[in-house]
């Protein structure tokens, strides 16, 4: 159906797609007197954009053709300066010759060409409607532009000509390119008066000069927020401008102009209109100006851009390589340490069987020590009981004889017999002779039986002795295997961060 619609807009040597497409490359293969002003405006339009910013890509040369051959087909017109950026954004939806032939329908059958004719008389009309339209929709910002001597024409001109395009975002510029289609050029007047009236505040804040650099720069700046240019279209289609309101407004225009006609001399006239073209030349040069800035602010940001993106891919690029090297060092780590690791169990594993060993023969010693002090102790306990009982046999047998408790006192001690007792009785000599040989035996078996409890102490002491060194020795083996493990695997965990850092 699209495609149906735009074939029944275009003139009869452009309808179908094969003669389209026939004429865009018959055109544009033939000269041009304007072919150096399309080819600068080529490099300042949309220069940011991807398809558009190569020098010679496919955007330009499209482009290019398609600005050319309209330069040959339309003769009376040709090239006009702002054209490029309609053709841009009919290119940026379709292919080249059917952006050729809408480009076409528009300068023709939607009256756009009529503003380029007649030194700009038709744009000098609509400049009047915007005016009187100002005047009813936003009566105090008029006033205010008549204070500050603001007339329509310094600041709208490229609004009508390339239909917003040239500075405003696209996917504003691509409604109202709908709009267009869709309502015609009067749709220009909605967006224009949307656009006043969103900065109405700030241009009732401004002079002459502030007025002029807020519509270069703030006013399509705001726009670039998606929400704001939504906002703003709203407003322009909830705005109803009549085609008769239009109407009136394009009489008292023309009226206007034959009684100034009529009234003013022809010089005065031309010096008048002489002073309007050279204010127009002199802003639509500022405005190139300002194109060509922008043009070469932008392609310094493309330029810095590339710039930082090939340093940051080569140090990308390097830091790859380091990762990747360090990856491989990573892995030859992990195996060596696989292998220590590996060979440190092994290392715990024997160390710990020998532990074991050693210490179930330690504890088979123990036991074996313990076994005998246990038999020395019960040897000792029972011979002390029997030195005992022998002792209180041999003292009741002293306390029973009557001779024998004279010789000695209750503690067993032999008695010194006293001088002054002369007069008592006199043991036989072989009674006191078979007594003392008792007694002698009696006092070398004690003194036997004190020898061997001494010497039991002593192996007691001696087993405790070796009891200590072996508990002191499978201490000393545990810590000396703990130690060493814990040694090994602090070498291995130093020498593992030493290399990472």
């Amino acid at each position: 159906m699209l495609i149906y619609c735009i074939k029944s807009w275009l003139p009869e040597p452009l309808s179908g797609g094969i003669g389209s497409l026939m004429c865009l490359y018959s055109y544009s293969a033939q000269e041009s007197p304007q072919d150096s002003a399309i080819t600068r405006d080529i490099n300042r339009t949309f220069p940011a954009h991807d398809y558009f910013k190569d020098t010679g890509g496919d955007g330009q040369d499209s482009l290019y053709k398609i600005c050319k051959a309209y330069s040959v087909y339309d003769q009376e017109i040709g090239y006009c300066q702002g054209q490029s950026f309609l053709a841009a954004v009919l290119l940026l939806h379709m292919p080249e010759e059917q952006a050729f032939s809408v480009l076409v329908k528009i300068m023709f059958d939607y009256g756009l060409r009529e503003l380029f004719k007649q030194n700009f008389e038709d744009l000098h009309c609509k400049f009047f409607q915007l005016e009187r339209l100002m005047q009813e929709y936003i009566p105090d910002l008029y006033n205010h532009f008549l204070n500050i001597n603001l007339e329509a024409h310094m600041y709208a001109s490229q609004w009508f000509l390339t239909l917003f395009t040239a500075k405003f975002p696209l996917y504003m510029v691509f409604h109202i390119i709908d709009l267009l289609l869709c309502e015609g050029i009067s749709v220009i007047f909605n967006v224009a008066l949307a656009l006043l009236k969103t900065s109405k505040d700030d241009l009732l804040q401004t002079d002459f000069e502030g007025a002029l650099k807020f519509f270069r720069v703030p006013v399509p700046k705001r726009y670039r927020s998606e929400e704001n240019a939504k906002k703003l279209m709203e407003l322009a289609c909830s705005m109803k401008i009549s085609q008769k309101k239009l109407k009136k407004f394009e009489k008292e225009y023309y009226m206007m102009r034959e009684q100034q006609a009529q009234q003013e001399d022809p010089i005065e006239r031309y010096e008048r209109e002489n002073r309007r073209l050279q204010e127009a030349n002199m802003r639509l040069e500022q405005e190139n100006d300002d194109l060509a800035h922008e043009l070469v602010s932008s392609k310094i940001a493309l330029r810095k851009d590339l710039d930082n993106a090939e340093e940051k891919a080569d140090a990308l690029n390097k830091e790859l390589l380091l990762t990747k090297q360090k990856l491989v060092e990573s892995e030859d780590e992990k195996r060596r340490l696989e292998e220590e690791s590996g060979k440190l169990k092994e290392m715990c594993r024997r160390e710990l069987d020998k532990s074991e060993s050693e210490i179930k023969k330690n504890g088979s010693i123990i036991g074996e020590y313990k076994q005998i002090c246990s038999q020395l102790s019960e040897r000792l306990e029972k011979q002390q009981a029997a030195n005992k009982g022998e002792l209180e046999k041999i003292r009741q047998k002293v306390e029973g004889c009557e001779k024998c408790s004279v010789l000695f006192n209750k503690e067993g001690r032999l008695k010194v017999p006293s001088a002054t007792k002369e007069g008592s009785e006199e043991d036989t000599d072989e009674e006191k002779e078979a007594l003392k040989n008792q007694l002698r035996e009696m006092e070398l078996e004690l003194a036997q039986t004190k020898l061997q409890l001494v010497e039991a102490e002593c192996k007691i002491q001696d087993l405790e002795h070796h009891l200590g060194l072996a508990l002191n020795e499978v201490q000393a083996a545990k810590k000396t295997w703990f130690n060493r493990t814990l040694s090994s695997i602090k070498t291995v965990t130093g020498a593992q961060g030493k290399e990472t850092t």
